[in-house]
């Protein structure tokens, strides 16, 4: 497990956790077909940058693959992965259950992140919050999140965590240059009032903004672009 705060790295809070990650981190939804020796070479690279967090989930199907990598050598990356709910799939024991198989996959016995992946429609929070209570409680969970969430959900379910002394350390939602929706719908507004953070995926759009098949020439544009925006707000890239 990475220390909580590498000085050494320009590193960002998950919100009031103590935990610290890089501005970047990797997802691994496409890591379960990908090139195993490809996998592991990014995967010490992530271990060479510092404190990245690797995000995974249930429903990835990658979550042995991480594990593999984990197993090959220590790591300073921030591991995440989520709790995939559906109908009849909502308690505490459920939630706790789907933990203890991702720790098993991942061969760890304490993640430093755990979401819930989505809400559900007819589904009180407090359900879910009541369940990640118990796998911070339990010493399972580091820090626990949410993903996908509105900003009233957020409110609610960080209000439930509060009730029980855990901190809701982030939200993570579709984000990108493309896709800002969390700027003008209340949820990016809500993760600064309740200090959470906020945590992208598909922040290259799928690949949209990177145009994989024309090589790196559109990409180094984009990271042109993204380091320009990054010195305005003093962040790395």
């Amino acid at each position: 497990m990475p220390a909580d705060h590498d000085t050494r790295h320009d590193t960002r809070p998950l919100g009031r956790t103590g935990i610290h990650v890089l501005p970047l981190g990797i997802g691994t939804n496409k890591w379960r077909r990908a090139d195993r020796g490809a996998v592991l070479e990014t995967y010490r690279t992530i271990h060479d940058a510092g404190p990245c967090m690797i995000d995974t989930a249930e429903i990835y199907f990658s979550e042995r693959v991480v594990g593999d990598c984990l197993r090959a050598g220590p790591t300073r990356a921030v591991i995440a992965s989520k709790f995939l709910p559906f109908p009849g799939r909502t308690s505490p024991r459920r939630l706790m259950s789907a933990l203890d198989g991702s720790l098993a996959r991942l061969g760890l016995k304490t993640i430093d992140l755990y979401y819930v992946h989505y809400p559900l429609p007819l589904i009180d929070v407090g359900v879910f919050a009541e369940g990640l209570v118990e796998a911070v409680k339990s010493g399972k969970a580091r820090a626990v999140g949410v993903a996908n969430f509105n900003a009233d959900q957020m409110r609610r379910i960080a209000d439930h965590l509060a009730r029980a002394g855990v901190p809701l350390a982030a939200n993570q939602v579709n984000y990108s240059l493309l896709r800002r929706a969390a700027e003008t719908n209340g949820v990016l507004e809500a993760c600064r009032e309740l200090d959470v953070a906020l945590v992208a995926y598909f922040p290259l759009a799928s690949g949209r903004l990177t145009q994989p098949s024309d090589g790196m020439g559109s990409t180094k544009a984009l990271l042109t672009c993204l380091a320009d925006i990054g010195r305005a707000h003093d962040a790395g890239v």
